[in-house]
């Protein structure tokens, strides 16, 4: 089995004036130095899909069915180990590009690990990963226990996109990406001896 693991760092906003790619390119950076995971950055703006979904859940399956673009983004979330979720907290929850995104997917996020980072006002989206928690277990996608989020988000970064204080933030990146790594590998592992089935 090839040792390298890929970590797919999904940007789940898409609005204008979004905040997302500023705390995905910090987190991605941080993966990069931890150097346990191939990092692949997918910005949801980037990759935008229809809001109506199929009609059968053979049609939702139906990847080979799917316009280049929807095949491409499926093959790189089916290529993951593990994934990381940069959600705002929009009216005390997540974006609906995001929920379209995992909508659309199915067996991509099963029996892998999810971390997940949020920004946001006051509470730093802490609501947004408490909603998502139940969203991913549905999906048999497991979520990790910690977590990273930003209160007052345009206070926490620089102009470079860099923490102000960048000791806890990057402290937590590195205990986040430790743990989602034990998960990823006794995961993949796991996946490997007995494909999974729901």
């Amino acid at each position: 089995m090839n040792d390298t693991m890929t970590l797919a760092v999904i940007t789940g906003s898409v609005r204008e004036g979004r905040f997302g790619p500023t705390v995905t390119n910090w987190f991605a950076e941080q993966a990069g130095e931890h150097a346990l995971f191939a990092v692949d950055v997918i910005d949801l703006a980037e990759t935008p899909l229809p809001v109506t979904l199929p009609a059968t859940p053979e049609e939702m399956t139906d990847v080979d069915g799917r316009p280049e673009d929807r095949r491409r983004l499926a093959r790189r979330l089916a290529g993951a180990d593990a994934f990381v979720v940069v959600t705002p907290e929009y009216n005390h929850s997540y974006p609906a590009s995001l929920k379209n995104v995992i909508d659309w997917h199915f067996t991509e996020w099963q029996a892998k690990p999810v971390a997940l980072i949020s920004y946001g006002g006051w509470g730093g989206g802490i609501r947004a990963i408490e909603h998502l928690r139940t969203v991913f277990a549905e999906l048999h996608a497991v979520t990790i226990r910690n977590s990273i989020s930003f209160d007052q988000h345009w206070q926490r970064f620089d102009a470079d996109g860099r923490p102000v204080d960048p000791v806890g933030p990057n402290g937590a990146a590195k205990a986040l990406l430790d743990q989602l790594g034990w998960w990823s590998r006794a995961l993949r592992e796991a996946r490997a001896i007995t494909s999974y089935s729901s």
